[in-house]
């Protein structure tokens, strides 16, 4: 199927098709949507290094809904969970929280790193290498 007609089923999808293939609620899917329209400055950094394949042919997505979580980024091909952490996430309830649901997310097969905002804003470089790293490691099968 032409790329071209591949993105236009995507983009064309109803609501009910969306949350059948992502088991995501209407709520989080749209909730998605609107974190996809602004983004925090580190987001769009990153997003700006990912998108198009720029990283050694991979697609990602951003701000992707699945069952109840939405993900930074994520590769579906290898399973791969990119979390970006502000401020808010620099807590000792929030680390906690954070780390059960990266813990429930490997549980279902997905491999999660996480970032700090500051290190994409001020070492994009390193960030990438680590990426492409998690990359070429033994990937799970996907979800």
């Amino acid at each position: 199927m032409p790329r071209f007609l591949r993105s236009y089923l995507r983009e064309n999808r109803t609501l009910e098709e969306q949350v059948a293939i992502r088991n995501a609620s209407p709520e989080l899917i749209g909730f998605a949507r609107d974190h996809r329209k602004t983004p925090t400055p580190a987001e769009a950094v990153l997003w700006n290094a990912l998108r198009n394949r720029q990283l050694d042919g991979l697609r990602f997505r951003r701000q992707h809904p699945v069952g109840t979580f939405i993900f930074d980024f994520y590769c579906p091909a290898l399973a791969l969970v990119i979390e970006l952490d502000g401020e808010y996430h620099q807590t000792t309830e929030q680390q906690e929280r954070d780390t059960e649901r990266t813990a429930i997310q490997e549980l279902k097969g997905y491999r999660v790193i996480r970032f700090n905002n500051t290190e994409v804003l001020t070492n994009l470089s390193a960030v990438l290498q680590t990426i492409r790293e998690a990359t070429t490691r033994n990937s799970p099968s996907s979800p």
